[in-house]
This record gives structure tokens, C-alpha cells and sequence, in this order.
């Protein structure tokens, strides 16, 4: 574990073997990050957030809690996951709100997942297993396993492969990918890998 001078890591989250958290990081209270992680420079996860193995959170990623991201998932940098359905400051009679006065709900990010630079993610949503969330994306409904999704509000515009390369139809219900020659197969509208 590599912690780097200027980092603010709490002494009650749980860091696995090998992670490195770089300058001005902060993890809060109660996170557990698994192996091999990388947290950016500015980056900040928050209390109670979980991320699995070999997770990479760039420069000013921001991972609010509840947020469960899953093995070998990419966040980049200045991504957002939001928290709150509806952020307020103040309740209706004009008093400032706290801790206790809203429910915290998480993004759930899937094994392998990628979400690409400035793009955020409004809680509750689920990213698919390895699925690609374009740069500047706004992600407000759920994002199935091995979706291509871009824009505002975001849109599957294809499907990809573990490789990141979008897929090639091969018939109607086939698809390869063109980088590593995988095949997948489509069901209910839904892309699965084709030994599953």
C-alpha cells in the first residue's frame, strides 16, 4: 500500500495490499478499497463506499456514498456519482439541512466498467458489467452489461466487448469482437457472453 504525502485517509477505512492513493485523495470513514486500486490525485471517496479489486479512480473522481463499484472498473477523471435524488440545502422552512435529514442512494458500477472523463452518473443507477459510459455523459436510467452509452441524457448507441472495441453482428443474434474474437450473443435485447 502506497499512501502519498498530502493524502486524507481515514484510519477507520480499509485499504487493500497494494493500493496507492496519490496527492490530495481523500477516503473517508468506513470505505474499503480492495488490491491494487489506484486513487487519483483529488480524488474523493466517501464513507462507506466500496470498490472492489484493481479499481482505478482518476485525478478528481468524485465517489459519493453509497457507491458499490465492482472489480477492475476505470472511473475517470472528474467523474461524478451522485447521492442525492434531491439535493436541497435547505428543507421547505428555510433551515439548513444535515446529515440525518435526507437518504443517501448509491451507483452500483459493474465488474470491468468504464466510465469515461467529466461524465456523472445520477444515483440510483446501475452501470453493467463492462459496460462504457462516453465522456461527458449524464447517466440518469441503468446502463446494461456491455453498453456503449453517450451523451445528455445518455443513449446506447452500441454494444462492447471486454476489450472496449464495439462489437461486430455476425447474424441476428451473434456478435464478435473484433479485437480478441469473443463471441457474445443477444437475448431480450440484452448482450451475454456465449459461453454463459
Amino acid at each position: 500500500m502506497r499512501i502519498a504525502a498530502g493524502a486524507d485517509v481515514d484510519e477507520r477505512a480499509r485499504i487493500g495490499a497494494g493500493t496507492s492513493i496519490w496527492h490530495l485523495a481523500q477516503v473517508r470513514e468506513e470505505a474499503v478499497l480492495g488490491r491494487d486500486c489506484v486513487i487519483g490525485r483529488g480524488a474523493y471517496v466517501g464513507p462507506g463506499v466500496t470498490l472492489g479489486d484493481n479499481v482505478k479512480v482518476q485525478n478528481y473522481g468524485l465517489v459519493y456514498e453509497p457507491a458499490q463499484v465492482g472489480d477492475g472498473a476505470f472511473i475517470g477523471p472528474a467523474v461524478v456519482l451522485t447521492n442525492d435524488l434531491r439535493p436541497r440545502s435547505v428543507d421547505p422552512s428555510g433551515k439548513q439541512k444535515r446529515g440525518g435529514d435526507w437518504h443517501a442512494v448509491g451507483v452500483v458500477i459493474g465488474a470491468g466498467a468504464s466510465i469515461g472523463a467529466r461524465a456523472v452518473c445520477v444515483a440510483p443507477v446501475r452501470i453493467g458489467r463492462w459496460a462504457m459510459v462516453g465522456a461527458g455523459a449524464v447517466v440518469t436510467e441503468d446502463v446494461p452489461d456491455f453498453a456503449l452509452v453517450v451523451g445528455v441524457p445518455a443513449r446506447r448507441i452500441a454494444w462492447v466487448g471486454r476489450a472496449g472495441e464495439r462489437l461486430v453482428r455476425t447474424s441476428t443474434d451473434q456478435w464478435r469482437c473484433p479485437a480478441t474474437g469473443e463471441i457474445y450473443r443477444q437475448a431480450q435485447g440484452r448482450i451475454v457472453e456465449a459461453d454463459t
